[in-house]
């Protein structure tokens, strides 16, 4: 398939690679710019969005859908309208997701807001507010470092992701990126959710989930311009999208009659959501490994206290870990407190002093054998907000966790500056944008 090979041979990967350092910052500003979408109506928005379709595997997600058929994740995991063990990436799968598109417009489930305008977009869970603006960002800003990343991706979801929005000739779900505070942007915020809100409904997770359309010609121009004063915006969630996006609209644009221009087609652009760096949660992302590499428990721990760690007594139940270079650890029904103590060892950059490339330089790697995580079938990563019981059901008997203390926005933020990348894993937000929401054309003769 031409996607497929495009993606495998031109990989966004760039592992130590610093793309945009030696470039003029201060030339450098944000495109943010307003879409026309579709949208579900208000009346069926809450069984329509979904939750993004990473956060499932093939399993979970024909569960999700055979208990919610009239969800948007019948478009973005297609393979649910299939057998479960007929090829997820087959011309037909992504043929169904067009399909079932089409038909959520001729049956009324989505209308469109042919106006170009911002959507502001409210999540509300346990006591923690965000509200975002709903935009889309250029992909020549994420060529050049406008746009910020600290992860890397693989030809293989990217590949998956391209077709996908190739055939429904659609962008379905937004990158959540972050931006620096700017007193500007927050004072248009407050007015424009001051209004009655488009959408405004209880997810079945739990949280609240606010919208609200801005259309006023005034109010648009005024966001867009304080976006103009912005440097960068950082990937915080949806790097393959965000990946996947980019390459296809170069392809596109590639494929264009000569004389092209930048900015004359749908696909230069990709849909975000744009917050406020200071209104971000990110929770732990935690690891379990399935062997102890041949040691037995005991010389595990001695192999962790060598290598620069003071190891704690044992404990029937966990303790999160408190602060930077704390863990907590599962091993043989018993729970210990870590703390890397050697800190004088740790090169001075952004990148080795993050909790998880410490865990992995001094523990996963050269203990446990974990020489690459991302592609390592002995080691799984579990977010925070399934608690310390799955961890331990995980781990079992022969298995080892550890929970981390959770990386910050500035410590994001420090290590994409550098052009480098955190090692896998290393952020999980929440709460999750939802998908369907807002579902911007980049094509009209698909979907």
């Amino acid at each position: 398939m031409l996607v497929s090979s495009y993606a495998s041979q031109h990989s966004t990967s760039f592992a130590g690679a610093t793309p945009w350092l030696g470039q003029e910052d201060s030339e450098k500003t944000m495109r943010a710019e307003p879409i026309s979408c579709y949208r579900p109506t208000p009346d069926r928005v809450a069984t329509f969005a979904s939750l993004p379709y990473d956060v499932f595997d093939r399993d979970q997600a024909a569960s999700y859908v055979r208990a919610h058929p009239g969800s948007f994740l019948t478009i973005d995991r297609p393979e649910t309208a299939f057998p479960p063990h007929h090829d997820m990436y087959a011309p037909e799968v992504y043929a169904k997701a067009a399909q079932i598109l089409r038909l959520r417009v001729d049956d009324g489930t989505l209308v469109r807001d042919t106006l170009p305008c911002y959507y502001l977009y409210r999540l509300e869970q346990d006591g923690h507010t965000q509200t975002g603006i709903v935009c889309a960002c250029s992909i020549d800003e994420y060529e050049d470092g406008t746009i910020r990343r600290h992860e890397s991706t693989t030809a293989a979801k990217e590949a998956d992701r391209i077709e996908h929005i190739r055939v429904t000739g659609a962008q379905t779900g937004p990158i959540l990126l972050a931006y620096p505070d700017d007193p500007t942007l927050d004072r248009l915020v407050r007015q424009g959710s001051g209004a009655a809100p488009l959408y405004d409904f209880t997810d079945d997770g739990g949280v609240r989930q606010t919208v609200w359309r801005i259309a006023l010609a005034a109010t648009v121009e005024a966001i867009r311009q304080a976006f103009s004063s912005i440097e960068h915006a950082y990937i915080a969630d949806g790097h393959h999208r965000a990946a996947s996006a980019a390459k296809l609209g170069l392809m596109m644009r590639a494929q264009k009659r000569a004389g092209y221009e930048k900015g004359e087609s749908l696909s230069d652009l990709f849909l975000a959501v744009l917050f406020p760096a200071g209104q971000l949660r990110l929770l732990a992302y935690n690891r379990v490994v399935s062997d102890l590499a041949g040691r037995t428990p005991a010389e595990l721990l001695a192999a962790i206290a060598d290598a620069g760690f003071s190891v704690g007594a044992p404990s029937a139940s966990a303790t999160p870990p408190r602060g930077r270079r704390r863990f907590c650890l599962y091993l043989g029904g018993s729970w210990r407190d870590l703390e890397f103590v050697d800190v004088s060892s740790l090169p001075d950059d952004p990148v080795s002093r993050l909790d998880a490339q410490i865990l992995q330089d001094r523990i996963l790697g050269p203990i446990l054998g974990i020489d690459d995580p991302r592609t390592s079938e002995r080691v799984r990563f579990i977010g925070d907000i399934e608690g310390a019981g799955r961890l331990e059901e995980l781990a079992g008997a022969h298995g080892v966790a550890f929970s981390l203390f959770p990386t910050s926005i500035d410590e994001l933020m420090a290590v994409s500056d550098t052009g480098r990348l955190m090692p896998p894993k290393s952020t999980w937000f929440e709460p999750k944008l939802r998908s369907g929401l807002f579902i911007r054309k980049i094509r009209e003769d698909a979907g």
